[in-house]
């Protein structure tokens, strides 16, 4: 029938009705957005298999370490360890929390733990004196100076909270990764790229042209100009994934995470033993600071007597699986940096169909035949003179312009990681990945669970980090955006939305 009636497709004869134009045109939009989630899915599930993969290796480490350190210290410290084994719980749940990306101090969670523990056990290796709270303030003050611990709470510091650093930034980044492409790829089509859409995949079918396939060129100018806002992502994505990449060979390497991690206990041991082989050195330089403490009428213990040697405790190295972690990581992220500008292409020769681009036989949007019109390049930006789809460049699409800016947040992140620098999260859950994050750590082992406080959520991929200069280093504010900058953004966003409107 002659085709004046039809709104999209070319009019002449044609087998369509107007409604079997419209059904046509709402079949081709569900199935090209199908198109969009479903490559979208296929890499969530690629970054999500790879933080679940870390995640599970560093939970291991921490689990191997604690249970080493509550399997050994009781035989070998007797006192020492049973009279304040909730000191070293406490330890490890701070470092957990702080993994989990909790908006904690790691650098004064560390201290913290030396302070109480030099507290703790100054007092059980002096019994025969009766020491005060205020004793003790005296003594932590002059710590520094003593060095009661020899030189491994400074080295663990340095070394561990480079490693943790290093280690929840990398985690976090493949979940902020995984979280912009599901968000960008729920993104709806516009008006003019439905119409164009259905004019590529099932106008040919109204002139009878339906085993006819798609020019490869007209394909990629229609997928280019409804996908124009996704391929400006390209940019920042790529700066994610070479950030990630940095952040893995800083893990791997300088902060390697399975030498300092699976190494606490140890360094713990080495300093309590430290303590105890300098104590009547320590004990006379503290006695000379803080004057001497009242004798106590309770008397003397032999307990450290019995409890004195050499400590040998041994970790068990999983370096070979860390190497293979990593490098299975730097394979799919390297693989992934040209996603959004090669899913125009991808979704047109594995989705649509497209034929060959030597092919002169193909759907050319009117006839069969060549096509003849140059592709477009990528980017909104390259789409103002696009001939199969009306593209408005002056309206970038709101939800990807706020997934840009989540990218270069974490991209912020990431850098500061891979200098050593640390960059305050957001409160979030004690669990950062749901089931997994820490599930394999058993109560017998990690002692009793953090109770969730009414204001613990899950991980806020999109909060902006805090400015407030906690952290390590305190370096947060030479690399990140100021809070003032991040607010005059937020407004400029707002205004040019009401103005677009």
């Amino acid at each position: 029938i002659l085709g004046e009636h039809l709104r999209i497709c070319p009019q002449g004869y044609t087998c369509c009705t107007s409604e079997m134009e419209e059904n046509f045109a709402n079949k081709s939009q569900s199935e090209f957005e199908a198109m969009m989630k479903e490559a979208g899915r296929s890499v969530q599930a690629t970054l999500t298999a790879q933080h679940r993969s870390f995640d599970s290796y560093f939970q291991d480490l921490l689990n191997k370490s604690e249970k080493a350190l509550y399997d050994a210290f009781p035989s070998i410290y007797g006192e020492l360890y049973t009279q304040n084994v909730k000191v070293f719980k406490d330890l490890y749940s701070e470092l957990r929390r702080y993994y989990r990306s909790s908006n904690i101090n790691l650098e004064e969670a560390l201290n913290e733990f030396w302070t109480r523990l030099l507290e703790r056990l100054f007092k059980l290796l002096n019994p025969q004196y009766h020491i005060t709270d205020e004793y003790l303030d005296c003594m932590v003050k002059h710590a520094e100076q003593h060095k009661p611990f020899g030189e491994v709470p400074r080295d663990l510091k340095v070394k561990a909270t480079r490693a943790f650093i290093a280690a929840r930034s990398y985690a976090q980044g493949f979940l902020v990764g995984s979280d912009v492409v599901r968000k960008v790829s729920q993104v709806s089509l516009s008006h003019e790229c439905t119409r164009a859409i259905m004019k590529l995949m099932y106008c040919p079918h109204c002139r009878g042209m339906s085993s006819v396939r798609p020019c490869n060129n007209y394909c990629l100018n229609v997928v280019k100009g409804c996908l124009a806002n996704q391929a400006d992502l390209n940019t920042e994505w790529k700066y994610l994934m070479d950030s990630l990449i940095g952040v893995a060979d800083r893990i791997d390497g300088p902060y390697n995470v399975d030498t300092v991690i699976g190494t606490i206990h140890m360094r713990i041991a080495e300093a309590i033993s430290n303590l105890q082989e300098n104590k009547d050195s320590i004990t006379s330089k503290v006695f000379q600071g803080c004057g001497n403490p009242k004798i106590s009428t309770k008397g003397s213990s032999s307990e450290d007597k019995r409890r004195r040697g050499k400590v040998t405790l041994e970790a068990k190295s999983s370096a070979q699986a860390l190497e293979m972690l990593v490098l299975d990581a730097k394979g799919n992220l390297t693989a992934l940096k040209t996603y959004w500008i090669t899913l125009p292409s991808s979704l047109c020769s594995k989705k649509v169909m497209a034929s060959s681009v030597s092919d002169d036989k193909c759907w050319n949007g009117m006839t069969k035949g060549s096509y003849l019109p140059q592709v477009m390049g990528d980017g909104l930006a390259n789409q103002i003179n696009n001939p199969e789809v009306e593209v408005d460049i002056t309206k970038p699409d709101m939800t990807i312009r706020q997934q840009i800016m989540q990218l270069k947040i974490m991209t912020n992140r990431l850098g500061n990681a891979n200098i050593g620098h640390d960059v305050d999260f957001q409160d979030t859950s004690d669990d950062m990945s749901g089931s997994g994050s820490g599930d394999s750590c058993p109560d017998d082992v990690c002692g009793k669970r953090l109770s969730k406080s009414p204001s613990t959520r899950q991980p806020e991929t999109n909060a902006i980090p805090k400015q407030s200069g906690h952290g390590v280093h305190g370096a947060s504010s030479r690399s990140l955006p100021s809070a003032s900058l991040l607010v005059l953004l937020s407004v400029a966003v707002i205004a040019a939305q009401h103005l677009w409107r």
